[in-house]
């Protein structure tokens, strides 16, 4: 139990100090540590516990590690994860608000944030890659997954409009 709880701590704790740009930029690096380094949930697993936890209010990340913490060692193991995803960033956060603030005028800060930005861009399509096929799984999940782009960039709809009503149209069509 001590075990898994340390390693639940040392995977959250790796894929969020290093998810640069927010809790999206997170995702993929979560989905290295759950599905490829420790093998607690399969790529189907991880499409699902992501698509619930987009349903939900609140940071992704968080939530994702409360739920594979909880799957993998129960309230200890969530806990775990939790403080792996929340305390290491908040710390990191007071300490790069000073050092970046004190020398946001120095011209290789400034360019060694520029060059990051593109990365994080990477990351989300390297998740994209990695779950299209398993998330469009026919014309019926393509055209909803269609309509939401549409409603979310060019209606003006919220996001959080568009996923309750992917899911009430899941759960009537897609049974």
């Amino acid at each position: 139990m001590l075990q898994a709880m340390w390693q639940l701590f040392v995977g959250f704790t790796r894929a969020t100090l290093l998810g640069y740009g927010g809790g999206p930029s997170t995702i993929p690096l979560i989905q290295v540590e759950v599905v490829k380094n420790f093998k607690w949930l399969s790529t189907d697993d991880f499409s699902q516990v992501l698509a619930m936890a987009n349903a939900l209010p609140g940071p992704l990340a968080t939530k994702m590690a409360g739920y594979i913490g909880f799957k993998v060692a129960g309230w200890p193991g969530a806990v775990a994860a939790l403080i792996g995803t929340v305390v290491p960033t908040v710390l990191a956060m007071v300490a790069l608000y000073y050092v970046f603030g004190a020398f946001k005028a120095v011209p290789a800060v400034a360019g060694a944030v520029k060059a990051v930005k593109p990365v994080v861009i990477v990351l989300l399509l390297s998740l994209i890659t990695d779950m299209w096929p398993k998330s469009v799984v026919n014309w019926t999940t393509a055209a909803i997954g269609a309509a939401a782009w549409v409603l979310i960039q060019y209606v003006g709809i919220h996001p959080a409009l568009v996923v309750v009503g992917s899911l009430a149209l899941g759960a009537a069509v897609l049974r």
